[in-house]
């Protein structure tokens, strides 16, 4: 039989451990979503798997605010994060670093995720879009991979703090394996 374990037994890291800690390669940009859980959410992924930063872009709104503070728990203050009005600035600013730009989206050429294989020494910077309309085209169009989360039911997609949890998840287990 197996006992939950209590909080205390965790062993997480403190916001100062967490800071300090070695991230991993991966960049989040949240391309102007409206929904606060789902932002909350995203942090909540981002704080799990040690993910260098995140960049909230557009109409996205940013901490503090309540309703993204009740579903980050605590990760806003972990989480290196910045706001950024225009992604694709963002995005070009971000290539001209060598980080490879990726969009979760579905679209022409796209890669299924589990055939997606990342470069361990380049940073990755995944675009999440808004809710309804997805990544902007422009940015799809500015990416060097776009990402497709391979879906067999009957929906066309996945709520998007569900979509950041299965690709960054996927990634932290291809980077450390």
């Amino acid at each position: 039989m197996s006992r939950k374990l209590e909080n205390s037994e965790l062993e997480r890291l403190d916001v100062e451990e967490f800071k300090q800690a070695e991230k991993n390669p991966i960049i989040i940009i949240l391309d102007n979503i409206r929904s606060l859980n789902n932002i909350g959410s995203v942090f909540r992924t981002a704080d799990a798997f040690l993910v260098e930063k995140i960049y909230l872009c557009g109409i996205t709104a940013t901490p503090p605010h309540k309703d993204i503070r009740k579903t980050a728990l605590g990760a806003t203050e972990s989480v290196d994060w910045e706001y950024k009005k225009n992604t694709m600035e963002l995005v070009e600013e971000l290539k001209q670093k060598g980080v490879q730009i990726v969009s979760v989206e579905q679209a022409e050429n796209a890669v299924m995720l589990n055939n997606f294989k990342p470069e361990p020494t380049k940073t990755i910077a995944l675009i999440f879009g808004n809710e309804v309309k997805g990544v902007a085209q422009e940015v799809v169009s500015a990416s060097d991979v776009v990402l497709e989360i391979p879906q067999f039911g009957t929906k066309h997609s996945l709520n998007i703090s569900v979509s950041a949890g299965v690709v960054v998840w996927d990634l932290w287990s291809k980077l450390n394996s």
